[in-house]
């Protein structure tokens, strides 16, 4: 039996209350899900500035009354330190998802990414102290490693930032160490590697590249690929986001605890790979695809070249052993984005 299996087993028999900040967002809300499905009680918390109320209503409909009745939420900001502490009380673990995550975002507007990526991020901390919380996730990023060319990815290895939300990542991470060492509250950082999956935004100018492709395909809009199409990126599915979160926060060893772990499957995928996988899965469906290629423009700004995780560490010490490569989750994720990729949801 995989340490995952084991872990959810575990979870199932035994009740626990969570703390999932920006719940109402793409991974909040498939964590939600995922921990009302093992009967847990969780609070919620979102402020809906990246976060919709659709996607609670379709956590509901795919769960049952009594696990919905399991899970409260907060309408409140991480930017206010008494709504992170009202929000806590109470919590065993926290899954602190809550922020600005755009390097285009991050660029035109820093002030605004810094008072939600730090600002935000210290409250949570300080509040999840005072609550004596058992353990912190967070989501951190693998734009961390800035202008390092190596690859894969190595956790202690790390570059220069190329971007305000890079700058924000890197300090969540050192704010995380100090209060291990200051005050004990134990965390663990997750580096994301571009997660993609279901509830993934598809409108609105800072959209990840999945779900913007695909709507804009089945549209029939033109598609643009920066630069050379030869950038590289380690496309991770949301369960497997979802995985390595429970691990992280119910991992017993003390050796795996106040780490960083990367959060991706170890392959590399270009973005003209990433485009003819689109287009053979909506081609069938979508005869006016026939033909049709994208088309290319200048590299964006603030953008790494390649991006490729090891994540052997993540193996070892908390058992993350990633069940989906992108066709996989490509193939289970498309009918969600393609019912979903022109609907226009508040």
């Amino acid at each position: 039996m995989s340490s995952y299996q084991a872990l959810l087993n575990n979870l199932a028999l035994n009740q626990n209350s969570w703390l999932i900040t920006g719940v109402a967002g793409f991974i909040g809300s498939n964590l939600l899900e995922a921990l009302l499905k093992l009967n847990q009680k969780v609070v919620g918390l979102d402020n809906f500035s990246n976060g919709y109320e659709h996607n609670l209503e379709e956590v509901k409909s795919c769960v049952t009354e009594a696990q919905w009745k399991n899970f409260t939420f907060i309408k409140g900001d991480i930017r206010s330190l008494e709504d992170c502490k009202k929000a806590c009380t109470g919590v065993n673990y926290v899954l602190h998802q809550a922020a600005i995550g755009s390097v285009p975002r991050s660029i035109e507007n820093p002030i605004f990414t810094n008072e939600n990526n730090i600002d935000g991020f210290l409250n949570m901390l300080v509040a999840s102290r005072d609550a004596t919380v058992k353990r912190f996730i967070y989501a951190a990023s693998s734009s961390t490693y800035g202008d390092h060319a190596g690859l894969p990815k190595v956790e202690d290895k790390i570059g220069k930032p190329l971007s305000p939300y890079a700058v924000t990542k890197y300090v969540n991470e050192l704010y995380a160490d100090v209060f291990a060492r200051a005050y004990g509250l134990n965390s663990i950082g997750l580096r994301y590697f571009n997660v993609f999956g279901k509830r993934q935004d598809p409108n609105g100018a800072y959209a990840a590249v999945i779900p913007k492709w695909i709507a804009s395909m089945i549209k029939n809009d033109p598609i643009y690929i920066n630069g050379d199409g030869e950038t590289s990126r380690d496309f991770c599915y949301i369960d497997n986001v979802v995985q390595i979160n429970l691990l992280a926060a119910m991992v017993a060893s003390e050796e795996s605890v106040n780490q960083i772990y990367n959060v991706a499957v170890g392959d590399r995928t270009t973005l003209n790979e990433l485009y003819q996988y689109l287009h053979d899965n909506l081609s069938p469906y979508y005869h006016h695809l026939a033909g049709v290629k994208a088309g290319y423009r200048d590299f964006r700004a603030g953008d790494v070249r390649h991006s490729l995780a090891d994540i052997s560490k993540a193996r070892n010490l908390l058992g993350y052993l990633p069940a989906y490569r992108v066709k996989d989750g490509l193939k289970i994720a498309m009918d969600w984005y393609v019912a979903n990729s022109t609907a226009q949801k508040t």
